[in-house]
């Protein structure tokens, strides 16, 4: 299965390396559709850090270098768990400030933008499917359990042997 998920991951990763890139180095082309979003979000940046950049472009290309820095981590099977995640949120703005099909009035172009819009929302899914993925690994809830099932028979197997070595009966002492 290693090198089915392999290509899986590349192919997913593919169009956030390409489109991380191009808001990377020419985050002016997609300010002005950011715009709208990144209003939004100043108040909420601002309590985080009154430093943060809350500029269009500035955040514009924030956004394309975690969509770069997690596409490459996705694509070469490093950390995948957590850069699906990162890629994951970076897509929720880019989604609804590049895909607000609802405020368009052309129905040509509506549709182009709804289409764009469920395509970010089936990326979204394949991503959140790369987070829970374990590459077959059990989780954590199943480990506990062997653990504390093993650490059980080791118990009574060690009660056992001390019984049956025991010149006095365990339960007399």
């Amino acid at each position: 299965m290693r090198p089915v998920r392999t290509a899986a991951r590349s192919m997913l990763a593919a169009i956030f390396v390409i489109q991380g890139w191009s808001a990377f180095t020419n985050p002016g082309r997609l300010a002005g559709k950011a715009q709208p979003v990144t209003d939004r979000l100043e108040p909420t940046i601002k309590a985080l850090h009154p430093k943060l950049p809350t500029e269009a472009e500035a955040l514009v290309r924030v956004n394309g270098a975690a969509q770069m820095a997690g596409g490459v981590l996705l694509a070469t099977g490093t950390l995948t768990r957590p850069a699906a995640l990162l890629l994951a949120g970076s897509l929720v703005p880019t989604t609804l400030a590049g895909h607000a099909f609802w405020d368009i009035e052309d129905p040509a172009q509506r549709t182009q933008q709804r289409i764009q819009f469920l395509k970010n929302m089936g990326l979204m899914g394949g991503l959140l499917l790369a987070a829970l993925d374990k590459e077959g690994r059990p989780d954590l809830r199943w480990r506990a359990g062997h653990a504390a099932r093993a650490s059980a028979r080791s118990i009574k197997r060690a009660r056992k042997h001390l019984k049956d070595s025991s010149p006095i009966p365990l339960g007399h002492r």
